[in-house]
């Protein structure tokens, strides 16, 4: 293999020895003891290097890493090896500069195998790449002499002026000379202020970014032209980490290699095998003994620890080290996570009112009162029988905890919350979009992505194999149309598959309960409707569990076979087909026992039944209410405690162990290499790569719709939901620092797609929690008796009232209890819970006019209900702007100093301009009236000086 033309060897004089030729050394026959011990005298190079983060002169910076397989024969190791110390330090410049060294070339052709086509063609590849990579200003280094065999590294520098160009090219807005100070509040609020920061100062990170500012830089998007305006005292610290990285990754996308008859950007050439990783390098190590302080270690200590969750988060170095997307992500979660905590307080406040209440409801005294003798009507044909009322006193008592009128004050409070929680985020990110200079930043087309490039360009070759014009191509909505047709057809089988799932679940419920009606002793009967409902639930947890894994992987794939053409396209198509088939994942079983369960049961000797044998399942005497907690709980409980933390913590862990047996197992190193700590990008090189922030912002979108959308039959939800994001921001944290790969810093000034989606929740809440007042819990029927029927203006007799009568001579044939006289009596007159004519009526058994009274109700509480909360949710939004008084005036003031920076300027120019010319008037007059033998000299003299000024 020869060493590149378009790379050089460093000098003799930064390596510190004489180079010699490397032939020389192997004839003379040095042993490994002897060169050990050569190499153990002179000085290590990575010490200079820092171990990684810089290049082998110790003084360019490694901005991004470039990562690629490679194969090497047995027989070649050694002088590869040895060839690579020379070769290690592969410096990019200019073909006409070339650097001192270059003289010594290695013939390692001869000792080398003839390699597979597909690697000469990613070689090939590589090397078309790598050098326009260096006409486009980069600096690169290879080094293939690591701990990782058959790995090799790219390290990237961007120097100065290319940093320069590719900031004015992206509109960097960077903070010049100027500052100013920023508008402070002044009296009543003034004092307000320092209270409140006397007092959440424990709660405050200790990081310099997070302390209050006075004064701010104005900032202005980077010009060449201009720098004489920006403060570049310090060139090496100017653009920071995150801004080089950047910088390096957009020439990467835009820089093609254009082997093999097309072009290829640095996606298309990680698709493909060329390189197999493509990363920007952490700052160093965040633990350890004698570690140099960076942020990343900063980070760790202040924000990735389970010792600080009641801090703040350090969102600014958060946006200065990852970037301005994933800041706004941890901004978001943190002002969510903080409205949790109003959320929670109300929402136990509401849940010890149903505690404090439950001896002084009627109803529930009523049921449990074994005096009124009432005789029910048997849950199941045949197996069951009669049963007292009183027996389900237990589950009435409990509904009450959930089932009371504090709970629907607590659902308008909740969909008044979640327009507060919007409005305030809106507000929070306008502060911040000041903060990080991203007021006026409008987001760009992006580059296509590998696939659409390779879509159309099969499309172009098609077409140029007709003989056809081959115009600039692009995919249209016929091309797409296999793959649109696929969406809409896996969507719905999804959906479907999901519906099926639930309608398998309530089989099991409705046999289960059969079953156990038969084989349970007389006491423990009165559990079965708990059991079933427990192992029922549990049971759709484990497939909600399973089929949000699978469902992922089927939105990416059919967003993948839609190919859309930029990553931003991609990425709102991914999460509205993800988002879609995770929310009707979860929600479905909830949306049965909320709305159809026990509607459509029949009644005694009517009752409807699937495959003829298996009756639908009631509701419990005090409502679903009861039931629709404990399948809400148990399902959000459960996705937060195995999904989003097991799963979060237990597989990185298991990947990042997968791929170090990998690595062990490959490992073929001698006794140095072993002992030789690692570089920055071999660490870095075996974290878990970064793969977006689509299942970060799903997990809590699901999240919010828990806590909002049945809210009022589960009231505790905010609380569950606070106490999970304390923990789920350090583990994010954590996994953010120290599993993960650097992602690369990507601009951007909102949440993008999720703010529509959290507004359309909020939205569907308030429609959700009026049906579920009016038609789920008894709230409704409640006012209805109380204000029609009581006698006495009170609650007693509702139980009664809410209760149809049945003749058990009715039943159909084989559908009466086997034994009738379980209760130790004959029953003559059972009752069910229905609003149905008696059997002593004319039309007995019809629906009653009480059914309609209290459906009319419900229906009039649905429409005053939605459009009262959506009035009063409007209204706040309304009432609350969403730029802050002081941010508005802080950007205008911005605004007014950049014109008054650019006036002086303009002034100081024309200043100059005119001492110029008054200096050239006096030259004149002194060429005029100096002599008079000027005066009659010829005329080339006197031209010569009035032309002076012109010349200058």
């Amino acid at each position: 293999m020869r060493v590149n033309k378009k790379y050089s060897c460093l000098p003799a004089e930064e390596k510190g020895i004489h180079i010699i030729n490397i032939r020389a050394i192997e004839d003379i026959g040095y042993d490994q003891h002897e060169s050990t011990l050569l190499n153990s005298l002179s000085k290590n190079p990575d010490a200079d290097c820092k171990y990684g983060l810089y290049f082998r002169d110790g003084k360019r910076k490694v901005d991004y890493i470039l990562v690629y397989h490679y194969k090497k024969s047995s027989a070649g190791k050694t002088l590869a090896r040895r060839a690579q110390q020379n070769d290690a330090s592969i410096r990019s410049t200019k073909q006409d500069q070339p650097l001192p060294g270059k003289g010594v070339q290695l013939e390692l052709g001869e000792s080398e195998p003839h390699m597979d086509y597909h690697e000469d063609d990613k070689r090939f590849r590589r090397e078309e790449y790598e050098g326009n990579l260096v006409e486009a200003g980069l600096e690169l280094e290879r080094d293939e002499d690591t701990k990782i065999h058959g790995i090799g590294f790219v390290k990237i520098h961007a120097p100065w002026n290319v940093l320069c160009r590719e900031a004015e090219f992206l509109k960097l807005k960077m903070p010049t000379k100027k500052m100013y100070q920023i508008n402070q509040t002044h009296g009543l609020l003034k004092k307000i202020n320092s209270v409140i920061q006397k007092i959440t100062e424990p709660i405050q990170p200790k990081v310099a970014e997070h302390k209050p500012q006075t004064v701010k830089r104005l900032s202005y998007p980077f010009s060449r032209e201009k720098q004489h305006l920006f403060d570049l005292s310090d060139k090496d610290s100017f653009f920071d980490s995150k801004t080089r990285s950047t910088i390096v990754y957009e020439i990467l996308k835009r820089t093609t290699c254009t082997k093999a008859k097309y072009s290829m950007g640095i996606t298309s050439l990680l698709a493909n095998g060329v390189y197999s990783a493509a990363y920007p390098l952490h700052d160093g190590d965040y633990e350890g003994e004698n570690v140099e302080p960076n942020d990343r270690k900063l980070l760790c200590e202040e924000w990735a620890s389970y010792g600080v969750f009641y801090k703040y988060q350090p969102i600014d170095l958060v946006r200065k080290y990852f970037g301005e997307k994933i800041g706004l992500y941890f901004a978001w979660l943190g002002v969510y996570t903080q409205m949790l905590i109003p959320a929670s307080i109300v929402g136990i406040i509401v849940f010890l009112y149903g505690c404090a209440t439950v001896d002084e409801n009627i109803p529930s005294m009523e049921m449990c009162d074994q005096r009124n003798n009432i005789t029910m009507c048997p849950l199941c044909d045949k197996t069951c029988s009669y049963w007292k009322m009183s027996s389900a006193c237990a589950t009435a008592r409990a509904s009450h905890l959930f089932d009371n009128p504090a709970t629907v004050f607590f659902s308008v409070f909740m969909a008044l919350w979640a327009a507060t929680f919007m409005e305030h985020w809106k507000r929070k990110q306008m502060r911040l979009n000041y903060r990080w200079d991203l007021t006026g930043f409008e987001e760009e087309e992006d580059h296509p992505r590998a696939e659409y490039e390779a879509k159309v360009l099969e499309k172009s070759l098609r077409k140029e194999h007709k003989h056809k014009e081959t115009d600039k191509e692009k995919l249209t909505w016929k091309d797409r149309f296999p793959a649109y047709l696929t969406n809409f057809v896996g969507i719905i089988f999804m959906v479907g598959l999901t519906f099926a799932i639930v309608f398998g679940v309530i089989i099991y419920r409705i046999s289960t309960a059969a079953a156990l009606a038969i084989s349970s002793t007389p006491s423990g009967r009165s559990s079965v409707r708990v059991t079933v409902t427990a192992t029922a639930v549990i049971i759709n947890l484990v497939v909600i569990i399973i089929l949000d894994e699978v469902y992922g992987c089927i939105a990416r794939w059919l967003t993948q076979i839609e190919v859309p053409k930029t990553d931003k396209n991609f990425e709102e198509r991914l999460i509205f087909k993800a988002f879609l088939l995770k929310f009707v994942n979860a929600y479905t079983p909830i949306f049965y026992v909320a709305f159809f369960k026990g509607r459509f049961v029949g009644r005694p000797g009517d009752y409807v039944y699937i495959f003829h044998s298996f009756r639908m399942e009631e509701c419990a005497p005090g409502g679903c209410l009861m039931e629709l907690c404990i399948q809400l709980s148990i399902i959000m409980l459960g996705k937060q405690l195995i999904q989003n933390n097991l799963f979060e913590i237990g597989i990185p862990k298991m990947k990042k162990f997968i791929r170090y047996l990998k690595l062990k197992r490959r490992r073929s190193l001698d006794h140095e290499e072993h002992m030789k700590k690692k570089q920055r990008y071999e660490v870095d090189y075996n974290l878990e790569p970064f793969a977006g922030l689509t299942p970060e912002y799903m997990e809590m979108i699901i999240q919010f719709g828990f806590v909002t959308l049945f809210v009022a039959s589960f009231p505790l939800a905010p609380l569950f939901a606070l106490l999970n994001n304390i923990i789920e921001i350090r583990l994010d944290a954590k996994k953010f620092v120290t599993e993960l790969r650097r992602p690369v810093a990507v601009r951007a000034k909102d949440i993008g797609i999720w703010y529509n989606i959290l507004r359309g929740i909020g939205k569907l809440a308030v429609i959700i929690n009026a049906f579920v007042i009016s038609f789920t819990s008894d709230f409704i029927p409640r006012l209805v008796y109380l204000y029609m029927y009581s006698e006495n203006g009170t609650m007693h007799g509702f139980v009664n009232h809410t209760l149809s009568s049945f003749n058990v001579s009715d039943f159909q044939a084989g559908t009466a209890p086997n034994d009738p006289l379980d209760l130790g009596y004959e029953v003559q007159i059972c009752r069910y819970k229905d609003y149905r004519e008696p059997p002593w009526s004319e039309n007995k058994y019809d629906i009653s006019k009480d059914f309609w009274a209290v459906l009319a109700a419900r229906l009039a509480f649905v429409i005053v209900f939605q459009n009262l909360v959506m009035f009063m949710s409007e209204f706040v939004d309304w009432i609350i702007p969403d730029i802050p008084k002081d941010i508005s005036q802080q950007i205008h003031k911005e605004k007014v100093l950049m014109v008054e920076v650019f006036m002086r300027e303009e002034q100081g120019k024309l200043q100059m301009l005119e001492t110029w010319k008054d200096k050239d008037k006096k030259k004149g007059e002194n060429c005029n009236n100096h002599s008079p033998r000027l005066s009659r000299s010829r005329s080339g003299s006197l031209s010569s000086c009035h032309s002076y000024p012109l010349d200058v």
